[in-house]
């Protein structure tokens, strides 16, 4: 068996003349979450309908477990789980319905077991009766979660899940996520919420103009340049005091920010006890001195707009 759940080789979709997934290559490892970020148009649900078989391939290999999905497709299908876009169902049936109605479409066998504890597993065992024309959109996306893991498959594929709903719907679904890989479930996700995303995400690419341009787990979200200097947020008793004695005694430190008491500076580490030291000893209180990480919307931002200007070069 292979060591990735999913493995996307050299992806490429074009339409007529214009190249809409250009050369696009990934591994999804077992009990990952990976997340596929870029703006819209930037061709993340082209690449997932191209590996669901939603859509045709131009070029490129899709493994699901070391299986070619050209070779061996129904095995490798069996494998996937999915939502692309909102979940459907019947509506005028009750959500446990809607899963024995596919489970019976299934390859394997499901038992009344398995649906009992996939909907416990998604939060729905006190709705599960109720027809769906009655659920909320979050419980419809519960419920869709609940479909795609009834098989056991090994990887889940989910274009945008949490469109629509909302803090708690979007947090709870989160939770699901964490849950299935902490199981073995490996998960692939897009979406355009990047806070959200550095929440759920071990590991992401970013896709601009149907290309890969960076790839990385979130532990490494930090350039070279944020290795050797970081932003540091001071809470003082005198900001702008405190901004000119620097400017004057180290013009080396860059202030980035000055609000109310609070200063922000870029920095190297080895420099922060020296600037705590300087203030105090000219009489200003140090109240906090805070480490400000780069977020995945900073990264985000700056790695698609280097892509711009070079561009343009």
């Amino acid at each position: 068996m292979s060591q990735f759940a999913l493995e996307v080789k050299s992806l490429t979709k074009r339409i007529g003349k214009k190249t809409i997934v250009d050369d696009v290559s990934f591994q999804v490892e077992r009990g990952e979450i990976f997340g596929l970020l870029g703006p819209n148009g930037a061709g993340k649900t082209t690449i997932i309908r191209m590996i669901v078989s939603l859509i045709n391939r131009t070029g490129g290999t899709v493994l699901v477990n070391g299986q070619d999905l050209d070779e061996s497709f129904t095995q490798a299908m069996n494998e996937l789980g999915a939502i692309v876009e909102n979940p459907e169902f019947y509506k005028y049936l009750s959500g446990y319905k809607n899963l024995k109605h596919y489970a019976r479409m299934a390859l394997t066998d499901i038992t009344e077991e398995r649906i009992e504890e996939v909907t416990e597993l998604v939060g729905l065992e006190n709705a599960i009766h109720d027809k769906v024309r009655t659920y909320s959109l979050g419980m419809r996306q519960r419920l869709g979660v609940a479909q795609t893991i009834l098989h056991k498959p090994s990887i889940l594929i989910l274009d945008e899940p949490t469109n629509g709903l909302d803090p708690q719907g979007i947090r709870e679904f989160r939770d699901y996520l964490r849950l299935l890989a902490s199981q073995g479930t490996s998960v692939l996700v897009s979406s355009h919420l990047l806070s959200e995303m550095q929440l759920m995400c071990d590991r992401f690419a970013i896709i601009e103009q149907g290309k890969l341009v960076h790839i990385s787990t979130m532990n490494e979200n930090e350039t070279e340049e944020t290795k050797v200097t970081r932003s540091v947020e001071m809470e003082v008793s005198n900001a702008s005091h405190a901004a000119k004695l620097l400017k004057e005694k180290m013009p080396e430190v860059k202030v980035t920010s000055i609000k109310d008491s609070r200063l922000i500076l870029s920095v190297e580490k080895e420099t922060i006890p020296v600037i705590n030291k300087l203030l105090v000893l000219n009489d200003i209180d140090v109240f906090e001195i805070l480490n400000v990480k780069a977020t995945l919307e900073d990264r985000f931002l700056e790695i698609t707009n280097k892509d711009k200007k070079e561009q343009t070069v």
